[in-house]
């Protein structure tokens, strides 16, 4: 595989947070004429600090970048690829039940960043997605997580199905997230060594990551729209679990 061109990552928070992560090597950042403010600050200082080339530039510079880049961006390496192993292994020096995320085809950016970085907060060890039918690691991402994507280990996997069965044999219990369950998340005990799955918005989870599943819970709703968007079921899968986790040591 050749080298993976640069990526220009845009916003405040995945620019700063990819800088103090020090995950990728970035080789210039730029602002736009008269951005200034704290933000700007925190940008200038942490750039004079790991001594890289910042610019200042003209507006014209950020229209081909999405919105939200708030005249500043970063041009940098792409992130750096992580093994399901080493998330397993990392999960074992922790001291902490392993807690892991499985995202099944969750092919919309905003909405992986959003699990990303609620997955950052509720502790977890890391997240795994498939190389196919699943948004890419790409800027977007990062941006929707804040720049908790430049923290949070994802692994990108061929097989999401082998991957689940790996984590079991680590010791996890594997609960998916589907809306017809007849069991409901109250009911599940979460504070254990954990994963969690999390289908797409529309297709679910997949017959056989399913299948894979010892158990799959529903989220009690109410009135005419019965779906929830699929980084919030997620957010409440991952606090339900979170609470647990700290009732049981506290």
């Amino acid at each position: 595989m050749g080298r993976q061109p640069p990526e220009m990552l845009f916003g405040v928070h995945p620019v700063l947070e990819a800088m103090r992560a020090g995950k990728r090597r970035i080789f210039s950042l730029f602002l736009a004429k008269g951005r200034h403010g704290e933000a700007a600050t925190l940008i200038e200082n942490a750039a004079l600090e790991r001594g890289i080339p910042l610019k200042r530039v003209d507006e014209e510079f950020f229209k081909t970048l999405p919105p939200g880049h708030q005249g500043i961006a970063a041009r940098t390496s792409p992130l750096p690829g992580v093994a399901q192993e080493d998330i397993l292994t990392q999960a074992a020096l922790s001291g902490r039940p392993l807690f892991i995320v499985f995202c099944d085809g969750i092919e919309d950016p905003r909405n992986l960043g959003a699990i990303v970085r609620t997955a950052l907060c509720a502790g977890v060890h890391g997240i795994v997605v498939p190389n196919r039918r699943s948004a890419p690691l790409s800027p977007v991402v990062s941006k929707a997580s804040a720049g908790a994507l430049e923290h949070l280990p994802v692994a990108v996997v061929p097989n999401l199905v082998r991957a689940m069965e790996s984590v079991k044999k680590a010791g996890a219990w594997i609960w998916g997230a589907a809306a017809d369950a007849p069991t409901s998340y109250w009911d599940a005990d979460l504070a254990g060594p954990l994963a969690l799955v999390i289908g797409g918005e529309g297709s679910g989870l997949g017959r056989l990551v399913r299948e894979r599943c010892d158990q799959v819970l529903s989220i009690p709703q109410s009135g005419p729209v019965t779906t929830l968007n699929a980084s919030v079921a997620g957010a409440l899968l991952l606090y339900e679990a979170l609470r647990q986790r700290r009732a049981k040591t506290s």
